[in-house]
């Protein structure tokens, strides 16, 4: 079947939709891929946590964990805290206490996906506001860890067919296949680069979320994927809506945007990722004060989500108010120096702040900023190069052109098959001017 046509529509023949899928294709490029996937990033995580709700004066009443269990909130608090390796370990306690519990196996993908992800330099916010992830080459994935996920979606997919066989109406386990779907769309996007296979399971985990709210429409949870997928189709142009539109598919980013705060205002399962995706939707609208109003409840729930805390340095430069982006991105890399993001790549903060400081023509504090990468111990190899091709470029323009050329011979050191090394082969034969 057509990756492009959702399962229940079958009255379109294979023949004609093979046909509207390269029309579409045709159409589209990538864009309503890139729309799809953009979300999936926000939208794959399925775990439960603690909300915390910006301006709320009632007591938060505690989340309802899916399977019950006194370690689920440990776990989901490691999660959003980015200590991958801790949520994993409690995650595989708790499913190894519910085996049969599709639940249990989606919470362990989740955690072993993004740990994977996040080592891969594949959760960079800035790359899904912009769609130049598509593009974006990043540290091939470990082929254990990709063994690991396909295994525990094989696994999920199993426990939920066997249940909705037994049941066709089961709604928890159609949301539970939906859930594993989504995550499935992450990886063959983002670790496996299969975009239609991606734009297929993403589709897939709408129909099958608009199905559990039409079988119980207090399911709130549902609305995280069926919200999300909402405002990507309803961000396409006209022309393409048409396009797509023939397939089944169709949206509302109003719709899309208001669905997503029902989930974030419900303290549901889903509430923290129905947050996560508005930033990213929100940002994209350009609203950003009311972005950052979310994200500054969330930083003071996780404070050490290094990702959350460099987004509000990004959304401060969004509105103009540079001296407090500067500001955050010191403190990030002050507090990284001083331990609190174990683990975790803090130097991206020197990075951002170099960035900031050339947009505003400093340019020796700038190329000062870049060069903060190199002081820490393990920096990102990605990170340290871009970094010190920003240094070499901003040395050029001080004139320093034998500080430079040193970055440059760095840049191509560290991997010298990659874009930043061809750029700065360029550097080295003609000296970086302004544009």
């Amino acid at each position: 079947m057509s990756c492009l046509i959702p399962p229940e529509s079958g009255k379109l023949s294979s023949q004609v939709g093979v046909s509207l899928q390269g029309t579409l294709y045709d159409w589209l490029g990538k864009r309503a891929i890139r729309g799809v996937l953009a979300a999936s990033l926000a939208l794959a995580v399925c775990g439960a946590t603690q909300a915390a709700r910006s301006g709320d004066t009632e007591p938060q009443k505690a989340t309802i964990y899916r399977p019950a269990d006194p370690l689920s909130a440990s776990a989901f608090d490691h999660f959003y805290n980015m200590d991958y390796d801790r949520s994993v370990q409690e995650f595989q306690k708790i499913l190894d206490r519910h085996p049969s519990d599709p639940f249990a196996v989606n919470h362990l993908l989740t955690a072993v996906m993004f740990r994977e992800l996040y080592r891969m330099g594949a959760l960079n916010t800035g790359d899904y506001a912009n769609d130049s992830f598509i593009g974006t080459a990043h540290h091939p994935a470990d082929p254990k860890s990709k063994t690991q996920i396909k295994e525990l979606v094989d696994r999920a997919e199993k426990l939920e067919e066997e249940q909705l066989k037994a049941d066709p109406k089961n709604v928890d386990a159609i949301y539970a296949r939906g859930n594993t779907r989504a995550q499935f769309s992450t990886y063959t996007a983002l670790v496996e680069r299969a975009w239609f296979s991606a734009l297929h399971n993403a589709v897939g985990a709408r129909h099958d979320h608009e199905k559990v709210l039409e079988l119980s429409p207090q399911y709130t949870d549902a609305k995280l994927v069926v919200g999300a997928h909402n405002y990507v189709m309803g961000s396409l142009p006209w022309g393409v809506k048409v396009a797509v539109s023939m397939v089944g598919l169709s949206g509302s980013k109003e719709k899309g945007i208001e669905y997503l705060y029902e989930v974030a205002r419900a303290n549901t399962e889903n509430s923290v990722d129905a947050k996560i995706a508005l930033l990213l939707f929100l940002r994209r609208e350009h609203r950003y004060s009311e972005a950052l109003g979310l994200l500054r409840g969330m930083i003071q729930q996780y404070p050490q989500n290094v990702l959350m805390a460099l987004e509000e340095g990004t959304l401060l430069r969004s509105l103009g108010q540079y001296q407090d982006a500067a500001a955050v991105y010191r403190k990030i890399w002050d507090a990284g120096r001083a331990g609190k993001y174990p683990g975790l790549h803090y130097e991206v903060a020197a990075e951002y702040l170099g960035d900031l400081l050339r947009s505003q023509k400093d340019y020796a504090a700038a190329a000062a900023a870049y060069d903060m990468v190199a002081q820490v111990q393990q920096p990102d190899s990605e990170i340290l190069q871009k970094a010190n091709l920003g240094a070499g470029e901003m040395y050029d323009l001080q004139q320093k052109r034998d500080l430079a050329t040193r970055k440059y011979q760095a840049v191509i050191a560290t991997n010298s098959n990659s874009p930043p090394a061809d750029i700065a082969r360029k550097r080295l034969k003609e000296p970086y001017r302004a544009d």
